[in-house]
């Protein structure tokens, strides 16, 4: 995984700097469309009284995502795409695919260097995971660690909420946020006992 993060990290920073300047591979004073590439880091939990005392988990982002311009007299965008995202918490591995749809507002900061702060939804799907848990081996009376499909306690579906801000110099892009799940991800448990996904997010990532 370390290699991996490296290698993409080289592949971005070989990127020629000296391409003109563009907010996502967009003018923020014309109308365009543009696409970009995401990898970054989850630190992801599950919230409510289901899990109140679940650890936090790192976990992987990896997406494509495009863009479009949706106003002729201001630079408000819409982005959508489709990532891979391993969230969960501390012995219990959530791995879904994951459309987000999100409005973007460029602002400029400098000639070389644009923010775009950004909120919307997501709606994503669970695709693989499992949980750990403590079991007695029937044979030898011990205490054994226990492995199965995280959907057989989870639901697949979840949908929530992204807010976050952006920043882009030339092709690179890098932003950060937090995104919340409004979904009760957990099967057959009391309504007071909901369980929501909850993902502090890094990404890194170029524009075309």
């Amino acid at each position: 995984m370390k290699k991996f993060f490296l290698s993409l990290v080289a592949a971005i920073l070989a990127v020629p700097a000296m391409a003109q300047f563009s907010s996502g591979g967009f003018s923020l004073s014309e109308s365009s469309m543009y696409y970009g590439l995401r990898l970054g880091m989850n630190v992801s939990t599950v919230t409510g009284k289901y899990a109140d005392d679940a650890k936090s988990k790192v976990g992987m982002n990896l997406g494509a995502v495009i863009g479009i311009r949706v106003s002729e007299k201001a630079p408000v965008f819409i982005e959508s795409g489709l990532y891979y995202s391993g969230r969960g918490a501390k012995d219990l591995s959530l791995n879904y695919l994951e459309i987000p749809i999100l409005i973007k507002y460029g602002i400029s900061v400098t000639d070389d260097i644009a923010v775009l702060p950004f909120i919307g939804p997501y709606f994503s799907i669970g695709v693989a995971g499992q949980y750990k848990y403590d079991a007695i081996d029937p044979v030898t009376g011990l205490t054994v660690r226990e492995k199965d499909s995280s959907y057989d306690i989870m639901r697949r579906p979840d949908m929530g909420f992204k807010v976050g801000c952006g920043a882009e110099y030339n092709m690179l892009y890098l932003e950060l946020g937090y995104q919340f799940g409004v979904t009760d991800i957990a099967k057959d448990n009391p309504a007071d006992y909901a369980a929501h996904t909850g993902n502090f997010f890094v990404n890194f990532g170029v524009n075309f």
